[in-house]
């Protein structure tokens, strides 16, 4: 485990630290025992199959944040597995649908159960085009995310800036506040039942996906009806 300190201009969090490959037996306990952890990932692209998962973020609700690098060839992370498939801790994504079909392909990780802020964003906001994390989160929680270093390469896990580093962390601490505020205005507009029911729909759109089945659902205008 590596201590760190991420560059940003966003306060710095509780406690932060990298690991190499999964987590250590502290940071598991630690993490057991939340309500729910704000997850997200870095890849090489977005192709599954293609493009290998880097990066693994977690953030809980008293700001502990850790970044978990993954190796060239890895294919198993047992603590981050058995946490991420512990179904009495919520995982909320932003754009679940990326991430939990990168962990499957990469680290046979069935994660479960589910918050997507993606979904409830476009659920609830419906006054607003804009459903990306950068927009979500400066609206709802009032906190503007750097978002410079997103398209970088994040294969050279060993030597990741300081400016990865924070762009990381900074991406899953401000999740859960945004999901509690989401979950308000669904409930407040009678959504909820449906967000809950889209929710639940993620693992099997994160499998077509895998699959190459992306476009499934999309209208076509030629073709077979």
């Amino acid at each position: 485990m590596t201590q760190a300190s991420a560059t940003s201009n966003l306060p710095a969090p509780a406690r932060f630290a990298v690991f190499d490959g999964d987590l250590n037996a502290e940071w598991a306990a630690l993490y057991a025992g939340a309500r729910a952890l704000a997850i997200d990932t870095e890849a090489m692209g977005l192709i599954h199959g293609r493009d290998r998962l880097c990066l693994v973020q977690i953030c809980d609700d008293h700001d502990n944040v850790c970044c978990i690098r993954l190796h060239l060839g890895q294919s198993e992370a047992p603590r981050l597995k058995a946490l991420l498939e512990n179904s009495a801790i919520e995982k909320v994504f932003h754009f679940a649908r990326f991430d939990v079909a990168a962990l499957a392909e990469n680290l046979g990780i069935t994660v479960d159960p589910i918050f997507c802020t993606k979904i409830g964003s476009r659920l609830a906001r419906t006054y607003s085009p804009r459903h990306g994390l950068k927009e979500v989160v400066q609206e709802l929680v009032g906190i503007e995310l750097d978002k410079q270093a997103q398209s970088s390469d994040w294969g050279r896990v060993e030597d990741l800036s300081d400016a990865q580093l924070a762009y990381a962390a900074g991406d899953v601490r401000y999740l859960l506040p945004a999901r509690d505020r989401l979950e308000a205005m669904l409930r407040r507009e009678g959504r909820w039942d449906l967000a809950v029911r889209c929710f639940g729909c993620v693992p099997v759109m994160a499998d077509l996906d895998r699959n190459r089945f992306h476009l499934l659902f999309e209208h076509s205008t030629g073709g077979n009806r």
